[in-house]
């Protein structure tokens, strides 16, 4: 019986044409026109003036602390359930992390374990979609201002889904992507920033490039040291073709949870991603939070699915506890101030997820979940 993967794309002979396309001519003269193209796509489509593709999301995090003025003596605040390059580039600026709750219903950063965070060195948030679902950015929005801080949208695991009709992407002063071969829009690796701010975009598309302004481009002239964070054609390429199929990818992720829901829907004791009436989920990961009477635990649930042929993932850990955070000041008593994410967290699994899986996979997969939990 063939394993059943945890995650992966969904990529057409389309794309395959695209990037083939981009390899043969993606040079001389039209060198840099797979990367504005998909640049000018991404953008439009968002609905924002300005986008930047970079190597990976890390990397757009990274620019897009340097822009926002994240520096040393600086507090960002990020939720403590999320994956680690949420928060890891924030030592490279010299800021610190502080990492705060989520919310039991929904996963994503708890506006009022935020508004409780704030101190007098507070200088951003960074609120994180997980899974597939947005914050709520009216009230992170209304604490930004009422404090003066920066947004730094984290939308990596988020592309297509929605908070109040507008996408992903327009809540942040910046806002990044992610286009890792896991996530809905894949190019192996891969990311974008978008904002609509003019000095914005031009400090992040001098930092990105080595310090050259756009003046001195062709002088190899550096006015400052900066990074190697561009995207080269051939993904370019790839991420321009999967993007012209976005709402096809969005329609099987949602498909696929569709799928989840019918069979573990109304299963006593597993709960399934919310949707609020205000939101829009892609379910880029269908995830189950197990009540604490089940007695199971995530490395036991893995492993018992991987006993059958099926791969998951564990739901993010609190990145207060990781080994790589012990030693920082918001480790400290993170366990008592972020109740919510210390309690879900060991109870929470993500379920394969991957574009390829077909209905009889899910069927299989949540068969495995009843036969696991006693029927």
């Amino acid at each position: 019986m063939d394993r059943i993967p945890v995650a992966g794309p969904w990529v057409t002979e389309a794309e395959v044409a695209e990037v083939a396309e981009a390899a043969r001519s993606g040079w001389y003269e039209n060198a840099g026109h797979y990367v504005a193209r998909f640049e000018r796509d991404f953008a439009d489509y968002i609905g924002v003036k300005h986008a930047a593709a970079v190597p990976h999301c890390t990397s757009a995090l990274h620019l897009g602390m340097l822009a926002l003025g994240f520096g040393p003596g600086d507090e960002v605040i990020v939720p403590d359930i999320t994956w680690i390059a949420s928060a890891a580039p924030l030592a490279q600026v010299g800021a610190t992390p502080v990492f705060v709750d989520i919310d039991p219903e929904t996963w994503v950063i708890d506006p009022a374990s935020v508004e409780a965070a704030i101190t007098e060195r507070t200088r951003g948030i960074i609120p994180v979609g997980l899974y597939g679902l947005t914050p709520d950015y009216d009230a992170l929005r209304a604490i930004a201002e009422r404090h003066g801080l920066k947004i730094l949208e984290d939308a990596a695991q988020v592309i297509g889904s929605r908070y109040k009709g507008k996408l992903a992407g327009n809540f942040g002063d910046i806002s990044v992507f992610s286009f890792h071969g896991t996530k809905l829009i894949a190019t192996g690796e891969g990311g974008m920033l978008v904002t609509d701010d003019d000095d914005l975009f031009e400090r992040v598309s001098v930092l990105r490039d080595h310090g050259r302004t756009k003046e001195n481009f062709k002088n190899f002239y550096n006015t400052e040291l900066g990074y190697k964070y561009r995207m080269n054609s051939v993904t370019a390429a790839l991420g321009a073709a999967q993007l012209a199929r976005v709402e096809e990818l969005i329609g099987r992720k949602r498909e696929i949870f569709g799928w989840y829901r019918d069979r573990l829907g109304g299963m006593n004791g597993v709960t399934l991603n919310a949707e609020p009436a205000d939101r829009f989920n892609t379910y880029w990961m269908t995830t189950a939070v197990l009540d604490r009477d089940l007695g199971q635990d995530t490395q036991s649930l893995m492993a018992a699915f991987s006993e059958r042929g099926i791969d998951t993932r564990p739901f993010f850990h609190p990145m207060s506890k990781l080994p790589a955070y012990a030693d920082t000041p918001s480790a400290q008593g993170a366990e008592t101030r972020n109740p919510v994410a210390y309690d879900i967290s060991p109870r929470g699994i993500n379920l394969p997820s991957a574009m390829r899986l077909t209905e009889a996979d899910v069927d299989r997969v949540s068969t495995a979940l009843r036969e696991i939990l006693g029927g």
